[in-house]
């Protein structure tokens, strides 16, 4: 089990939680924000300045002449699904033998044919989720006057969906893996999970060898400034949602002059390592639980009780129940520690679904798993076919490249009562994953940098308060990092801020992507 710089996209939340909610049929859901007003804005609008005619110092490191051939390429689009139009732009595998083999990228747009500011290329985050799913979802969610001013550009990063998909077990070892013990006890247990984890890493090489060097984020950067190139843009207009934004900050290192208008929503902390990542990320998860218990307990049909401290004590013990011995589900697959800890986060993204877990809960304390497993397999991408996509397994292959680690058993279990301390609930669960990256059978091809971004025009950096996979610190922390940083919150729950019923943080960012107006310091929203 991973969790490490893990989140789950907008778009794929969006999509889960919508078929849940229509094959449950038992909630009744709303907006997640309240309205809110308009921001203060700087009256002086800030825009990207002149493009430049040079390649930046990366391209010309990586050769001119041999990469240039990317660059150059002419693509053929075809119309593709959701009104989109679909096309394969190749890339090295290895951008230091950049004459060597090519990979081929899946990206779409949606070509209105009049764009004035050319593309906004997306990314929902993950790692491993599909830009190409997330792109049509996207076009519904920016507002008018983005769409009529941007197409809107999706593309699936190297090893992901389309794109020379990573797969490294079947479905039947997928569902073991994500089923099994994520905080072992006992050395039987640990055992076990390194068994599986050995099945996995040695699938991982078997299916995707010669890529698995080459799926760091700083590679998915690279592809990002091909494809701008490609779709005809001299500077890069980008909206990142949660690990995307970690895409956006390292090419905004990396290619600095080609930075336009760039929104990082629900952002990460670049300068962070995997045990500081896991343990800030099981807090956010603790925060926005104790949100969702709080607005729980006040109403009359809450399964938690009455009060904040016994709520979470009846879901502390429900794990930990289902640690000792899982529960049915209607199923041939029992709701187990893990599957449950995944049924718990997905709602926790958003609180209009918030309702899910309560319905789901108040079946479990009963003995059916059935409404919690649901949400587990919402999270995880799994459809009773099998799995609809491969993020899974993928994003352990970015995340153990990016944020390698050395972590034994022996130093996890040192550091379970500091999690504990910073997460009651969830804190032994993320301690213990650091042991997949610990066992990664390859070393990144090329690293991630250090990250400042200077020499960037404005870069907008949103930040929600209660955020339970990228914690409000981490925009924070990313808007400091960033030379051109620019920070814009919104107070309240779920991940990312534009898209989230929010009218101030949505009109902030319409603003900027349009108008190139960056928001006022300090804007809250």
């Amino acid at each position: 089990m991973t969790v490490a710089r893990s989140s789950l996209p907008n778009g794929a939340l969006a999509v889960a939680l919508a078929v849940l909610v229509a094959a449950l049929g038992a909630c009744s859901v709303g907006s997640s924000d309240d309205d809110a007003a308009d921001p203060s804005v700087q009256s002086a609008a800030t825009t990207a300045p002149t493009p430049s005619e040079t390649p930046t110092t990366e391209r010309a490191e990586l050769g001119a002449g041999v990469i240039d051939r990317f660059y150059e390429q002419q693509v053929e689009w075809s119309p593709c699904e959701a009104g989109f139009e679909c096309a394969t732009v190749q890339v090295p595998v290895d951008y230091a033998d950049a004459g060597g083999t090519t990979l081929g990228l899946a990206v779409n747009r949606r070509d209105t044919g009049d764009s004035p500011l050319g593309a906004l290329i997306v990314n929902p985050g993950g790692p491993g989720a599909s830009g190409i799913d997330y792109a049509p979802q996207a076009a519904e969610q920016f507002g008018d006057s983005v769409l009529q001013s941007y197409d809107i550009v999706g593309f699936d990063p190297r090893g992901v969906a389309t794109s020379d998909p990573v797969d490294c077990l079947d479905d039947t070892g997928v569902d073991e893996l994500v089923a099994s013990d994520p905080d072992p006890d006992t050395a039987a247990e640990v055992d076990r999970l390194e068994d599986l984890l050995t099945d996995f890493t040695a699938g991982c090489v078997d299916d995707a060898g010669q890529l698995l060097p080459h799926l760091s984020t700083t590679d998915v950067a690279r592809d990002l400034d091909i494809i701008r190139e490609v779709v005809g843009d001299d500077r890069l207009h980008y909206y990142g949602a949660s690990y995307g934004t970690f895409i956006g900050a390292v090419y905004a290192e990396l290619f600095p002059e080609q930075v336009g208008r760039m929104v990082l929503d629900g952002a990460v902390d670049p300068s962070l390592g995997i045990d500081e990542v896991n343990k800030q990320q099981a807090v956010g998860f603790e925060t926005a639980l104790r949100a969702y218990v709080a607005a729980c307990v006040e109403k009359p049909t809450c399964p938690l009780g009455d009060d904040l401290k016994t709520g979470i004590a009846g879901i502390q013990g429900f794990l930990d129940d289902l640690d000792a011995e899982p529960v049915a589900t209607g199923t041939d697959r029992e709701l187990t520690e893990s599957l449950g800890y995944y049924g718990l986060a997905l709602p926790l993204y958003a609180p209009m679904y918030w309702s899910l877990l309560d319905q789901a809960m108040t079946q479990a304390f009963v003995g059916d798993g059935s409404t919690l497993l649901a949400l587990a397999d919402a999270y995880l991408q799994r459809t009773e076919s099998g799995y609809a996509s491969n993020n899974t397994e993928v994003i352990s292959a970015v995340n153990c490249l990016d944020d390698p680690s050395d972590a034994t058993v022996a130093d996890i279990r040192k550091s379970i009562p500091v999690f504990e301390r910073a997460s009651p609930t969830f804190g032994a669960i993320f301690a213990w994953s650091p042991l997949t990256c610990a066992k990664w059978p390859v070393k990144p091809a090329s690293p991630v940098p250090d990250i400042d971004g200077r020499g960037a025009s404005p870069i907008v950096v949103v930040g929600t308060t209660r955020d339970p996979a990228t914690p409000y610190r981490w925009a924070q922390a990313m808007a400091e990092q960033l030379a051109s940083g620019k920070l814009l919150t919104r107070e309240g729950d779920g991940h990312t801020g534009y898209g989230m019923g929010n009218t101030c943080i949505d009109s902030a960012v319409d603003a900027y992507l349009v108008e190139g107006t960056v928001p006022a310091a300090g804007t809250r929203c």
